[in-house]
C-alpha cells in the first residue's frame, strides 16, 4: 500500500511539473527578450540584401539559388526576386500587409500564397525573412522559459506556441544569448511535438545599423541529410522607391 502511494505521489508530482504554466512575469520577460532579438538586428525601415542558398539532399548534386530581397519593415511591405538559376530568374514574391503573392514570369500570373511558402526547394520560408514589430505577441503564447548554455554562451531558452495560423510551425524553441540578444539556435515543432526543422546561426556581422545573421544552417529533421545553407550579402539601408513594392515592378523585370 505504501509503495502504491509512493508511486502515485511521484506520478502526480511529475504531472505537476509537466503542466506547470509559465507565470505572467516570465511570459512578459520572454516577449521582451524576443522583441529585443528584432531590435538588435539591422533590419529596420528600408533595406535590401542578396540571399544565397545552397541546398543539399542525399543522392543529388548541390543546388544553388539566389534571391534579392527588398523590405520596408514598418509598413509590412516586401518584394523578393529570384536571380539564379537563370531558368527561374524573375520568379518572385510580393507582400503588402496580410496579402502575399507569388509571381510566375512565364505565365505572368500572381497567385495568392502565405508566409509559409518556401523559397524554391530549400528549407527557408518567407516567414523566416519576415520582420514585424508585433509578430511575437500577435501570434504566440509563451509555454516555456528557462536558462541554460549553448556551446560557450549562457542563453535564454524560450518556447513559443502558435496561437494563430500565421506561423509556419505550431511550436518554436529559441536559444538566445544573454549578453547580446542574438538567436543562436531555433527548433521548429509540429502540433504533435515532433521536431521538424533546426536552424543554427553560427555567424553574425556587426554593421552600423545593428547585427546581421550572415550565415544560417537549416536542417530538415524529417528528411535526414537535407540541409540548406543561407548566406546574406550586399546589404544596403538606403530608402527604397515605392514602385519596388508593386506588382508592376515584378512584371517589369521580364
Amino acid at each position: 500500500m505504501k509503495k502504491s502511494l509512493l508511486i502515485l505521489s511521484i506520478f502526480l508530482a511529475s504531472c505537476f511539473v509537466c503542466f506547470a504554466q509559465v507565470s505572467d512575469e516570465q511570459s512578459e520577460q520572454a516577449f521582451k527578450i524576443m522583441e529585443s532579438t528584432d531590435d538588435v538586428l539591422a533590419y529596420h525601415g528600408d533595406y535590401s540584401a542578396t540571399i544565397s542558398l545552397v541546398i543539399e539532399k542525399p543522392g543529388k548534386p548541390k543546388e544553388s539559388l539566389q534571391y534579392k530581397i527588398f523590405e520596408r519593415t514598418d509598413s509590412e511591405l516586401m518584394t523578393i526576386v529570384q536571380l539564379f538559376p537563370e531558368a527561374d530568374k524573375g520568379n518572385g514574391f510580393l507582400r503588402d500587409g496580410e496579402n502575399i503573392w507569388s509571381y510566375d514570369p512565364i505565365s505572368r500570373k500572381f497567385t495568392h500564397t502565405s508566409l509559409k511558402e518556401a523559397l524554391g526547394e530549400s528549407d527557408v520560408k518567407i516567414d523566416d525573412i519576415n520582420q514585424s514589430e508585433t509578430h511575437w505577441r500577435d501570434n504566440y503564447t509563451v509555454s516555456g522559459f528557462e536558462e541554460g548554455t549553448l556551446g560557450k554562451f549562457p542563453v535564454y531558452i524560450i518556447t513559443l506556441d502558435a496561437k494563430t495560423t500565421k506561423p509556419s510551425y505550431s511550436k518554436v524553441k529559441y536559444f538566445i544569448r544573454k549578453d547580446v540578444p542574438l538567436t543562436l539556435k531555433e527548433e521548429d515543432f509540429s502540433g504533435s511535438g515532433r521536431l521538424m526543422r533546426t536552424i543554427l546561426i553560427p555567424k553574425y556581422t556587426k554593421v552600423p545599423a545593428g547585427y546581421v545573421p550572415t550565415q544560417m544552417l537549416l536542417r530538415d529533421e524529417l528528411n535526414k541529410g537535407e540541409n540548406t545553407q543561407q548566406v546574406v550579402s550586399d546589404l544596403t539601408f538606403d530608402a527604397l522607391p515605392d514602385k519596388i513594392f508593386t506588382k508592376a515592378y515584378l512584371e517589369s523585370l521580364n
